[in-house]
């Protein structure tokens, strides 16, 4: 009777350990998974809310360009400028873009040696056109930023805000 129950401690004891093992492979599993980095070829930077939120906000500003009677918004002005397109009162939508472009970055984040902001870099394009590419300061090793796409009578297009630290 004595012996009986000594392989049935034994018999328990292996089952339990069997279960720990199984355990710990789907554990190692779920991390894999979970540590994984993104495989998009697009981002190379860490995105930040704060550069997704600016990003966002940034294409709904209405800009002083307007276009028969209406005040054009920066996503209007961007697919103006892709376009060659020119403001009522003669300005080419592209100075436009860039004039504000700058002067609401530099409004929004302190860029320089002396401040946590190093650099920036703001690119926005189709997958045909580089309609800009704005960068001052440096670039350094950590960034952080922002890609936000929005498509127009068929056309994509992608601004790319990057902030280096």
């Amino acid at each position: 009777m004595h012996k009986i129950s000594r392989n049935k401690a034994q018999e328990e004891i292996v089952g339990f350990a069997v279960i720990m093992v199984i355990v710990a492979i789907i554990l190692v599993i779920i991390l894999g998974f979970t540590l994984r980095k993104p495989s998009s070829a697009k981002t190379t930077f860490q995105t930040s809310y704060q550069a997704e939120s600016f990003t966002q906000t940034l294409l709904q500003y209405t800009t002083d360009c307007t276009s028969g009677q209406e005040y054009l918004n920066m996503q209007d002005i961007i697919i103006s400028c892709n376009n060659n397109e020119q403001c009522d009162d003669g300005r080419t939508s592209c100075s436009v873009l860039e004039a504000v472009l700058r002067k609401i970055i530099d409004k929004s984040w302190n860029v320089g040696t002396d401040s946590s902001v190093k650099g920036y870099d703001i690119k926005i394009s189709t997958a045909e056109n580089a309609i800009i590419d704005l960068n001052e300061g440096n670039k350094t090793a950590s960034s952080r930023g922002a890609v936000q796409d929005f498509s127009r009578s068929g056309t994509d297009y992608e601004m790319t805000f990057q902030l280096y630290f």
